[in-house]
C-alpha cells in the first residue's frame, strides 16, 4: 500500500467512525463535496496541512489518531514531491528485513513524535518517544505500517524533511500558510515558478530564456504549467571586481496559492459553457493555463528559499516591481469555491498593486483567536534552515504585471534575487463589475 493510499484509508476510517456524510464534512472543512470525496478515495492529496487538521477535529479523532493522520499525510506529501522533482532512481538491491525483524527494530528504537503546531503551520520533530499509554493505544495496523516505513527507508528523517518546508527563520517564528505546496525544491503540480538572479534583458521575446547581462549565460526558467528553481553553485568562484556575486540561494515560487486551500477566483475570456469544473489547488496551474485565465482581484505567492552554500544568508528586504498597468479585461470571473474560509488567517506581506509605489507591508495573522506575528526582516536562511515568504497582492483598478526583488547579504557579498513566474512577470487583474460564476455541483455546470 502506497503512502497516499494509506492516508486515504485513515481518512475513510475516521469518517465512517464519525458517522458524518461527505456533505456535512465538506461544509465543516469549507471545501467541496467532490474534493473531499477525492481525498478519501486516494485520487487527490490535500495541498495544505490545515485541511488535515480540520478533518481530524471534525471526525472527533483522538490525539494519537490525529498524529497518525498527520504523519501519514506528511509521508504521502513527501513521496509526491519526491516523485515530482527527483530523477528516475537507479535500481539498487536493498536487503529488506523480515516483517518480524522490522517491527522489532521499530519497537526498540524511540519514536520521534511529530509535534504539530497551529493549523497550516507545520511543526517540529521532538526527540522523546511516546509514553507507555500512547504506545499501548496504537493499533496493530500502525505498528505494521511503521515496520513497512522502516523497511522502505522512510524514517522520521523524511518527516522532518517535509516539515522543514514550513519552518521560519532561526528565531522560532513560524511562517503561516506554508503548506506542502511550498515544499522543498520544486513541485510540478504546486504552481508555475522560477526565480532568476538577474532580470531578463529588455525587449526579450516572450518565453525566451533570460540571460545574465554580465556573463551572457542562460538563467533557468519554466512555463506557467510547471515549476523551476534558480540557484548559484554551492562553491561559487571568487567575486570579480565590478560584478555582482551570484545569489547563494535557491528559490521555489508558487504562484497559484488559494486562501484556506479553496478560496480563489480567476478571470477567463471563455463562456461558462466551455470552461471545465474547478480543479483542486494542486491542479490550478494546468487548469489556468488551459483556460488562459488570470488571477482575479488578488494573488497569493509563496516563495521557499534555501541556502546553497555552507554559510548563512541574511534576507534584508522585499521590493515590489510593477512592470505594466493595463485596463482590466472584460472577462468572466470564475470562483473556485462556493463557500470557503476558516479560523486561520496566515501572516503575510501585503501588496497593494494600485499604489503608485507598491510596498510589501508585513501583516499579522490569526489562528482561532491567537495572534500570529507579522513576518519581519532581516531573516536568516541556510541549507538547513529554509524560509517561506508569503505575499498577497490585491488590485481593484488595473491589470498588472509585477515581480519581487529580494535583497540578500552573505559573507561573499550582497545582491538582489528576482522572483517571478517562470521567467515571466506575475499577473493579477482587477475584476470589479465583471460577471461572477460559481460551479453548481448538483447541476454539473457554472451558474451566475
Amino acid at each position: 500500500m502506497s503512502e497516499a493510499e494509506d492516508f486515504a484509508r485513515l481518512m475513510r476510517e475516521l469518517k465512517d467512525r464519525g458517522g458524518l456524510s461527505y456533505g456535512v464534512l465538506a461544509r465543516r472543512l469549507h471545501t467541496s463535496t467532490s474534493t473531499l470525496h477525492r481525498y478519501c478515495n486516494g485520487e487527490a492529496l490535500p495541498a495544505e496541512f490545515a485541511v488535515v487538521d480540520r478533518f481530524a477535529r471534525a471526525c472527533g479523532a483522538s490525539a494519537a489518531e490525529a498524529v497518525d493522520l498527520h504523519r501519514a499525510w506528511l509521508l504521502a506529501d513527501a513521496r509526491r514531491r519526491a516523485g515530482a522533482t527527483a530523477p528516475d532512481p537507479v535500481p539498487v538491491p536493498v536487503p529488506v528485513p523480515a516483517p518480524d525483524q522490522a517491527a522489532a527494530a521499530v519497537e526498540a528504537e524511540p519514536e520521534r513524535t511529530v509535534v504539530v503546531g497551529p493549523a497550516g503551520m507545520g511543526g517540529r520533530a521532538a526527540g522523546t518517544g511516546p509514553t507507555g499509554a500512547e504506545s499501548g493505544a496504537r493499533p496493530s495496523w500502525y505498528r505494521r505500517r511503521a515496520a513497512g516505513v522502516a523497511a522502505a527507508g522512510l524514517t522520521a528523517g523524511a518527516v522532518a524533511l517535509a516539515l522543514l518546508a514550513v519552518t521560519g527563520p532561526d528565531r522560532g517564528t513560524p511562517h503561516a500558510g506554508a503548506g506542502p505546496g511550498a515544499g522543498i525544491g520544486t513541485r510540478g503540480s504546486g504552481g508555475s515558478a522560477s526565480a532568476a538572479a538577474t532580470p531578463s534583458a529588455p525587449g526579450a521575446a516572450p518565453g525566451a530564456t533570460p540571460t545574465d547581462p554580465a556573463t551572457g549565460t542562460a538563467q533557468p526558467s519554466a512555463s506557467s504549467g510547471g515549476s523551476a528553481t534558480a540557484s548559484a553553485p554551492a562553491s561559487a568562484p571568487p567575486p570579480v571586481p565590478g560584478r555582482a556575486p551570484a545569489a547563494p540561494l535557491k528559490a521555489a515560487v508558487r504562484s497559484h496559492v488559494w486562501a484556506a486551500g479553496c478560496d480563489h477566483a480567476y478571470l477567463a475570456e471563455r463562456g461558462p459553457g466551455s470552461v471545465p469544473p474547478p480543479p483542486v489547488q494542486a491542479d490550478a496551474p494546468a487548469w489556468a493555463t488551459a483556460q488562459r485565465a488570470v488571477h482575479a482581484g488578488s494573488q497569493i505567492v509563496e516563495v521557499t528559499l534555501h541556502g546553497t552554500g555552507g554559510g548563512a544568508v541574511v534576507l534584508e528586504g522585499l521590493e515590489v516591481r510593477v512592470g505594466a498597468r493595463r485596463t482590466p479585461p472584460a472577462w468572466n470571473v470564475y470562483q473556485m469555491s462556493q463557500g470557503c474560509g476558516g479560523g486561520l488567517t496566515p501572516a503575510v506581506f501585503a501588496v497593494n498593486l494600485d499604489a503608485p509605489r507598491p510596498l510589501a507591508r508585513p501583516v499579522a495573522g490569526n489562528d482561532a483567536g491567537n495572534r500570529l506575528p507579522a513576518p519581519a526582516f532581516p531573516m536568516r536562511v541556510s541549507a538547513d534552515e529554509p524560509v517561506v515568504l508569503r505575499v498577497e497582492a490585491v488590485t481593484t483598478g488595473c491589470d498588472c504585471d509585477w515581480s519581487l526583488d529580494l535583497r540578500w547579504t552573505s559573507p561573499a557579498g550582497s545582491g538582489t534575487l528576482r522572483l517571478d513566474d517562470g521567467g515571466r512577470p506575475l499577473r493579477t487583474s482587477a475584476a470589479t463589475g465583471r460577471p461572477v460564476y460559481g460551479y453548481a455541483l448538483e447541476q454539473g455546470r457554472w451558474a451566475r
